[in-house]
């Protein structure tokens, strides 16, 4: 396993959270979580993360504000590690916002766990 992807799911449904780490871990990703928006960079910070799912309405710090920290952040990989917006109001936000908040791809909630590895395939493999 040394050579799988890390995967860090910034989620605080703890259902949408194990499913989503179930159904990643199926296909050998290494899985880290984040419960709040004020976790993501610490975890981001402790070890290395191929790409991030990210829940846009999290606490602490929300999803969009997190996604602009972790483009503005002073180390070059964790800059450059793709961001997967998950959210249940996509159509609160235009894909130009997500592209401003620096957001790779997203996903609407209710997840298609289909579309959710083939997303995330796409973007670390």
């Amino acid at each position: 396993m040394s050579d799988s992807k890390t995967i860090l799911i910034a989620e605080d449904s703890s259902v949408i959270l194990n499913l989503t780490k179930k159904i990643l871990e199926l296909q050998k990703y290494r899985i880290v979580s984040a419960k709040n928006g004020g976790e993501v960079v610490k975890q981001l910070e402790a070890q290395p993360i191929d790409c991030i799912l990210l829940d846009i309405n999290i606490p602490v710090k929300d999803g969009m504000t997190v996604a602009r920290e972790i483009r503005q952040h002073a180390d070059d990989k964790i800059r450059q590690v793709p961001i997967i917006a998950i959210t249940g109001n996509a159509n609160n936000y235009s894909m130009d916002d997500f592209r401003e908040a620096g957001v790779t791809d997203y996903l609407p909630k209710p997840l298609d766990f289909d579309a959710l590895v083939r997303t995330v395939k796409q973007h670390i493999g």
